[in-house]
């Protein structure tokens, strides 16, 4: 978990790397009361980018060159979490958990997209398995990465690690079990799904594996030498999340002609 908590600071220090010319011109919707940061670029099918825990949009994306990489073929969405980046931030838990997965909804909704591939890091990862338990029909795949499987639960009264956190970031954590899914709701799921995980990240037993166990049929990619945070930075996830996308992508057109 301090793999976890620490993730938005280490991929903030790269993120100085970053030109302006870099960054997406900031616009924004209105989620149920709460104002979302967002950016829109390209053409093509919709992939949605959702960061982790402590992190942006722009840190989790834009630094590994991933949503560059993406712009190529594909209409390429970010948007800062509730709680983090430019968009609102409340200081309750009930807050967050499933409200996170109901903003991308509304924010498909918001411009007007049926259906969009949905990648996730970390705390991204667990709203990309929530939005296709509880809004399938709204997704072409998902990319769960560094995270698995997370059971649904109450909130936590607080979360290791935590303490000196801002209270958005407290609450936040607080809710993440809200972002689980039941073992009915994951055997249930039918949205192709992919996980890419590093070697030594620690989820990769505790999430992953209960993961494999309950769902076999979804392949793991697993990137040697990596853990929680430098697995973000290594061009193999830029490589494996591009590859399944396209993969995808190939199939649907198939099936249109």
């Amino acid at each position: 978990m301090r793999n976890l908590l620490h993730i938005g600071w280490i991929v903030f220090v790269v993120s100085i790397a970053i030109t302006t010319d870099a960054r997406a011109e900031d616009t924004f919707f209105d989620s149920d009361g709460v104002k979302i940061r967002y950016t829109d670029e390209g053409h093509g099918q919709p992939v949605v980018l959702i960061h982790g825990f402590m992190a942006t949009g722009d840190m989790n994306w834009r630094v590994n060159g991933v949503a560059k990489e993406l712009l190529k073929n594909y209409r390429v969405i970010t948007l800062d979490n509730r709680g983090h980046g430019k968009s609102d931030k409340p200081i309750e838990a009930d807050d967050y958990g499933e409200k996170m997965a109901q903003d991308v909804i509304r924010l498909l909704d918001h411009l007007k997209i049926k259906q969009a591939h949905l990648v996730g890091y970390s705390m991204g990862g667990m709203i990309t398995l929530k939005v296709a338990a509880i809004a399938p029909e709204r997704m072409l795949s998902g990319v769960i990465g560094g995270m698995g499987w997370t059971p649904l639960g109450p909130a936590a009264k607080e979360r290791e690690g935590a303490d000196g956190r801002s209270l958005p970031l407290r609450a936040c954590a607080c809710a993440f079990r809200q972002l689980g899914t039941t073992r009915e709701e994951l055997l249930a799921i039918k949205v192709p799904l992919t996980v890419v995980i590093g070697e030594d990240d620690s989820l990769l037993k505790r999430s992953v594996e209960p993961l494999r166990q309950a769902r076999p049929d979804i392949p793991v990619v697993v990137i040697a030498g990596a853990n929680h945070i430098t697995c973000v930075l290594r061009p193999e996830l830029r490589q494996a999340i591009v590859a399944f996308l396209d993969k995808q992508r190939e199939a649907t057109a198939k099936q249109s002609n």
